[in-house]
């Protein structure tokens, strides 16, 4: 399944405000647990959790905070814009302002891994990452990420000579 086809417009945050890396996780979790009628105390344990095995700020102000949690089904996502960025001890140091939150089946590490491979693949576009920073809209949003899906696609298809 595409990550595009899993982002719904309720699951897009624009130019939130956080105080750091732990309110950022706290509003992310919440929004999860709103939307597909999770526990949100669970769903930012098992984020903490992760954060705490290294941090997921993949750099370029971009963090794809990921876990896997029980009761879930397929990949479940929340992207969120955040005005101004945090500190969230990425690889590179900058400040976070776009964040791609994924959960994850626990029994399913194919899906986990197909899910991380696609959002890294669309999120180092830098044309995407621009789009992203400059959006007005959800629909703007949602349009944008369709649109990297099929040029992510073609690069994997490029990579494994296809």
């Amino acid at each position: 399944m595409a990550l595009s086809d899993l982002l719904r417009p309720e699951g897009l945050l624009l130019d939130i405000a956080a105080e750091n890396k732990a309110d950022l996780l706290t509003q992310l979790s919440a929004r999860v647990a709103d939307i597909w009628d999770l526990d949100a105390t669970r769903v930012l344990k098992k984020l903490t959790q992760r954060e705490e095995l290294g941090s997921t700020g993949i750099g370029r102000g971009i963090a794809l905070p990921h876990c896997t949690c029980d009761g879930v089904q397929t990949p479940m996502v929340v992207f969120a814009r955040v005005t101004p960025g945090v500190d969230y001890k990425a690889v590179d140091g900058d400040k976070v302002d776009l964040v791609m939150a994924l959960l994850l089946p626990k029994d399913n590490t194919s899906q986990h891994l197909s899910a991380l491979a696609q959002a890294a693949r669309i999120l180092r576009q830098p044309a995407v990452v621009k789009a992203l920073r400059r959006a007005s809209a959800p629909e703007e949003v949602m349009a944008i990420f369709r649109a990297a899906q099929s040029t992510a696609e073609e690069e994997r298809r490029v990579e494994q000579g296809a």
